[in-house]
């Protein structure tokens, strides 16, 4: 259940994604036709967002797939900004906004949150708590904790599992076999994790620049030189101060 393993887990497999979509959507026709792992969404104005697992299907609904083992990570307001920016994501100037498709955040969390021992928590809108805003916007919550006999249960018990020879769904099992005991595997997730490492240490510096030159604490020049900024690192920084001016 660690989030970045299981975001890697996941990285360019549609047929491991979609598994994981139709079991807990309970709707075998959903095909994945994207699938990007760590995929940023940008606010221009304010707080981008990276999400775990971002999908979409072949008609054209988004989705989100959050792993997560703090429940802090998975609170109320963080469900509603990743979906609005989904939202904001999914439109281009003059587009009509009634053409937004529905759109999913799935949160997978290591504990029952919500302490009521249900396997999956659905949030949508309704307009005086029984008639169906239907906005397309839904959020769902998987109790990790789960253990049913069931679909739900065997995939929440397989992704606990450490060991591949003890995981219940074929398809999942030979993916985490390649990842932990494969020599080629091995090395890809290596590969990636260093990978994810340097691109995390870069948008720290990125920040730390950005929030000095708005302060005007250190010159351009000075900049580039204490963190050793590229041309194109330099270029960002100036657009987050510009955009924060």
């Amino acid at each position: 259940m660690d989030d970045d393993f299981m975001t890697r887990f996941f990285e360019n497999d549609k047929e491991c994604t979609q598994f994981v979509l139709q079991t807990i959507l309970e709707n075998k026709n959903i095909t994945v036709i994207e699938e990007v792992a760590q995929k940023v969404v940008k606010n221009l104005g304010g707080r981008s967002v990276r999400l775990d697992v971002y999908a979409r299907d072949s008609s054209g609904t988004p989705y989100d797939i959050e792993i997560q083992r703090a429940d802090k990570g998975a609170g109320a307001k963080r469900a509603r900004y990743n979906s609005a920016l989904m939202d904001a994501d999914e439109t281009v100037l003059g587009m009509d906004s009634e053409k937004l498709p529905e759109s999913y955040v799935v949160f997978i969390t290591e504990t029952d949150i919500f302490k009521n021992g249900c396997p999956v928590y659905k949030i949508d809108r309704y307009i005086n708590g029984s008639i169906p805003f239907n906005d397309g916007m839904h959020i769902l919550y998987i109790n990790g904790e789960y253990r049913g006999n069931d679909p739900i249960g065997d995939l929440m018990h397989d992704f606990h599992c450490k060991k591949p020879a003890d995981m219940k769904n074929k398809l999942l099992a030979d993916r985490a076999r390649y990842l932990k005991e494969d020599d080629k595997g091995v090395r890809h997730m290596c590969k990636i994790m260093e990978d994810f490492a340097k691109e995390e240490r870069d948008e720290a510096k990125i920040e730390m620049a950005a929030k000095l030159l708005e302060l005007g604490k250190m010159s351009e020049e000075e900049l580039i030189e204490t963190f050793n900024l590229t041309d194109k690192q330099m270029q960002v920084i100036k657009e987050k101060v510009s955009v924060l001016a």
